[in-house]
């Protein structure tokens, strides 16, 4: 007699579960706002040179650009995610992409750098925002088990944008000129705004009291912890990454002896090997999602340490290169599986939101430190300088793995304890 009584509660659930069907359209469609957003994002960087002609000022202040746009980020995520956390999760998607599509408007019709700077720094208050909602978004329309496969779909969105849209964005640029790259990219982002305003389906982001239930206050969920020591995670690995990947260009062409014209080739290869890497995610992710993050970077370290060993060995070199490609590819969408499955529902938007701020603070504090060694103890010590820290951040997500399995326990074996007829 106890046991279908025990069973019955989980079957509505289940049935609801096994009934709905997997929202692949709606995924491609947050792929294709992430892939516009991060083109967005990184298309003055592939338009330096004509930029500056174009607007008289030297390449170094039109790099500042990049800088500006993560630092916006990285102070606005946090706030515009708390004062926008009760508003509709699919209206402010919308609201963010006509913000991206206004933004590279006001680039192209910029009469001077200033006005640049201005659109750029609205870029980034949307951007936060953006990766505040949609880093979330994919939470809401998949079951917990099948969250590594849908943000392998969504992440395909920039690791797209790095393979084609910013190399294709640069190629309009230098043929039709800057200001039309831009326009090209509004229209873009428009295109995918009426998508997503007539086919991504709507969900509910809030937690239902039940009667008597008083709300908690997000600074006491007992996900924090575990979301606060991901954070942490990011930003090292991130830091460690950027050191190295935002000298890329000239460590081949000065250290590995590669020629210039052979760089972009290099670079999409490794983009490839990304893509690869992200389909390699859906596949083992969701069946071996711990092993998989750790044993991710660490690939990531080793590949490093073989290019700072052998720089000038360029077989070996290119090989190293797709394997650190392969294993890269998948982390960013590994670490945020993680940060789904970390946070609790009620804090899940913030946690989006402060795990885009570590990754900002990863690739602005990388490149920081990177230029800062690159002109005290040289280029060629890069490579090992990233493999420290990746390392680094692999014991930390080793360590981590314990920490949250603990606090998971904690909480799981008084519920058992209570209720002790109910099947595990």
């Amino acid at each position: 007699m106890n046991a279908p009584h025990n069973r019955s509660p989980r079957s509505p659930s289940g049935s609801a579960s096994a009934a709905k069907p997997f929202p692949w359209f709606g995924l491609v469609i947050l792929s294709g706002a992430i892939f516009v957003c991060v083109t967005s994002e990184f298309l003055p960087t592939g338009l330096l040179p004509q930029l500056a002609e174009g607007l008289a000022v030297t390449e170094s202040q039109v790099g500042l650009l990049v800088t500006v746009y993560a630092g916006t980020v990285v102070v606005s995520a946090p706030i515009l995610t708390t004062l926008t956390r009760r508003f509709d999760r699919k209206t402010l998607v919308i609201v963010v992409l006509t913000t991206f599509a206004l933004t590279n408007v006001l680039v192209a019709l910029a009469p001077n750098f200033a006005v640049v700077v201005v659109a750029r720094m609205l870029g980034g208050l949307a951007h936060g925002l953006f990766w505040a909602v949609v880093g979330a978004y994919s939470g809401y329309l998949v079951p917990r088990e099948q969250l590594a496969r849908a943000v392998a779909i969504t992440s395909a969105g920039a690791t797209t944008a790095f393979v084609l849209g910013v190399p294709v964005g640069t190629a309009l640029g230098t043929a039709l000129g800057w200001r039309m790259a831009f326009v090209v990219m509004a229209v873009t982002i428009v295109v995918l705004t009426v998508l997503v305003v007539f086919f991504l389906p709507a969900v509910k982001h809030g937690v239902e009291l039940r009667t008597g239930e008083i709300p908690l206050p997000a600074r006491k969920d007992k996900s924090i912890p575990g979301v606060v020591l991901l954070c942490a995670i990011v930003a090292v690995i991130m830091i460690g990454q950027n050191l190295f990947y935002t000298y890329i260009v000239p460590f081949y062409t000065g250290v590995s002896g590669f020629a210039e014209s052979s760089v972009s080739v290099l670079l999409f290869v490794y983009g490839g090997a990304g893509a690869v890497g992200l389909i390699l995610v859906g596949i083992v992710g969701a069946r071996y999602p711990r092993a998989s993050l750790a044993g991710a970077f660490a690939i990531v370290a080793i590949a490093v340490t073989v290019i700072g060993l052998v720089p000038e060995q360029r077989v070996i070199v290119v090989v190293a290169l797709i394997v650190w490609g392969i294993a890269f590819g998948g982390g960013p969408a590994l670490l945020q599986t993680r940060m789904l499955q970390t946070a609790s529902v009620r804090v899940r938007d913030q946690a989006s939101a402060w795990f885009t701020v570590s990754f900002n603070v990863g690739i602005g504090g990388g490149a920081f430190i990177g230029g800062q060694l690159y002109d005290t103890v040289g280029l060629e010590t890069l490579p090992f300088f990233e493999a420290s820290i990746v390392a680094a951040g692999v014991v930390l997500i080793v360590a981590s793995d314990r920490v949250i399995s603990r606090r998971r326990r904690a909480r799981v074996e008084p519920q058992t304890s209570e209720i002790p007829t109910i099947p595990t």
